[in-house]
C-alpha cells in the first residue's frame, strides 16, 4: 500500500472531558465496536471487579479516574483507529495538554446533567490554541439532565465555539426513546444494554411521514419534528472543512454506558475527521507524505510491570516509516540510534 494510502487510512484523536463525564467509558465502548474487546464493564462499578481496558495504573483503579494517557488502536471500517484516552483530573492535566499535541482531532464529552464544568473550559482553551477539530459527545441522556437546546447554548456561550448538531435526543432520563440522525437520516431507538452493541436503526428519509409515528408515538414525533425544524432554521448547515479547520463542533447525543448513540458518533468521525497532516515544526513546515521519517515523543510510560524495571515510549509519527532495527537521527543527543517497536 502506497504512503498516501496508508495516511489517508488512518485517525488519531484524544478523547477529553472533565472528570467522571464518561472519557473512559466511552473509550471502552469504541474498543468494544471496534473489536478490540469482546464484552465491556462498566467503568466504577461496585458490583463489576473488572477494570476498564484504558486504565491499568493502581492509582487509577483505587480513584476511577484516567491518570496516564493510554493509547490504543483498533480497525474500523478500512480505518486504522488510533485513540488516545487523556486524564480528566485537573491533578494530572499536564499529560492531558502534552497529549493533545499529538492528536489530529479530539472528542469532547460532556455530562447532560451537570453541562460545561471547569476542566471543560482549559482544554478546549488548548484544542482552540492549535485550531484542534472538536467533536462533542453529550452523554448520560438516560438520565434526567439540562435541556438539550439550554446545554448547546450554554456550550456556544461558555467555551466560545459555534456548534452543529448531527443527532437530536428524543426526550431524556427514564422517558428517552433514542435519537433522530440529522446527519444520515435515520432513527435509533434506545435501548438499555451495557455489555452489547445497539443495532436497531431505522432509515427515516421524511420526518413528515408516518412511519416514525410507529417508533415513538404521535407526541415525540411532534416534538422531533419542531426541535429538527428549528435547530435547520438556527444553525448553519454542517460544513466539513469549517470542523477540520477547528471552527465548528458538531454535536452527537447518547449514553456511552449503555452503547447508545456511539456508532453513529464512530462512523460519522471516520468520515469528517480529519487523516494525519503536515505539521509546524521549529525549523519548518513537515509534510505528512515526506518519505523521511520525522517524529516527537509525547508520552513516557514507566514501570508499567512491577516485575520489570522497563520504560515505553509513545512517539507521533509525523512523516515516513518506522521501521525497526534501523539507525535514525536523535536530535537531542545528536546522534544516530537504533530503535525497536513493541
Amino acid at each position: 500500500m502506497s504512503l498516501k494510502k496508508e495516511i489517508d487510512k488512518r485517525k488519531t484523536f484524544a478523547i477529553i472531558s472533565h472528570p467522571d463525564a464518561g472519557k473512559t467509558t466511552l473509550t471502552e465502548k469504541f474498543l468494544l465496536f471496534g473489536g478490540a474487546i469482546q464484552v465491556a464493564g462498566a467503568v466504577k462499578s461496585n458490583k463489576i471487579k473488572k477494570t476498564s481496558t484504558s486504565d491499568f495504573m493502581e492509582i487509577e483503579k483505587q480513584r476511577g479516574i484516567s491518570v496516564a494517557t493510554s493509547v490504543m488502536a483498533f480497525e474500523y471500517q478500512d480505518k486504522r483507529v488510533n485513540i488516545l484516552d487523556t486524564p480528566g483530573h485537573k491533578d494530572f492535566a499536564e499529560d492531558t495538554y502534552r497529549t493533545l499535541t499529538a492528536v489530529d482531532s479530539v472528542i469532547l464529552v460532556i455530562d447532560s446533567v451537570k453541562g460545561v464544568e471547569e476542566q471543560t473550559k482549559r482544554l478546549v482553551e488548548v484544542c482552540r490554541m492549535r485550531n484542534t477539530p472538536v467533536i462533542i459527545f453529550i452523554n448520560k441522556m438516560d438520565r434526567e439532565g439540562k435541556d438539550p437546546f439550554d446545554l448547546i447554548e450554554e456550550i456556544d456561550q461558555t467555551l466560545h465555539i459555534q456548534t452543529r448538531p448531527l443527532t437530536w435526543p428524543i426526550n431524556q432520563g427514564a422517558t428517552f426513546k433514542g435519537v433522530y440522525n440529522l446527519f444520515r437520516n435515520s432513527l435509533n431507538l434506545f435501548e438499555s444494554n451495557k455489555t452489547q452493541l445497539a443495532d436497531e436503526v431505522i432509515n427515516i428519509a421524511d420526518l413528515n411521514g408516518d412511519e416514525i409515528v410507529g417508533y415513538v408515538g404521535e407526541k415525540d414525533t411532534q416534538k422531533l419534528r419542531e426541535d429538527v425544524e428549528l435547530i435547520n432554521g438556527v444553525f448553519e448547515p454542517f460544513d466539513v472543512e469549517l470542523y477540520q479547520s477547528g471552527l465548528l463542533a458538531p454535536v452527537f447525543f447518547g449514553s456511552a454506558i449503555n452503547n447508545f448513540g456511539i456508532q453513529e458518533l464512530l462512523e460519522t468521525f471516520l468520515e469528517i475527521a480529519p487523516s494525519p497532516r503536515n505539521r509546524e515544526a521549529l525549523e519548518r513546515m513537515v509534510a505528512a507524505d515526506e518519505p523521511k521519517l520525522s517524529g516527537f515523543i509525547f508520552k513516557i510510560h514507566a514501570n508499567l510491570d512491577p516485575n520489570h524495571r522497563d520504560r515505553i515510549a509513545f512517539m507521533r509519527i509525523c512523516s515516513g516509516k518506522f521501521e525497526r532495527n534501523t539507525f535514525y537521527y536523535h536530535t537531542r543527543t545528536n546522534k544516530k540510534l537504533k530503535f525497536r517497536a513493541m
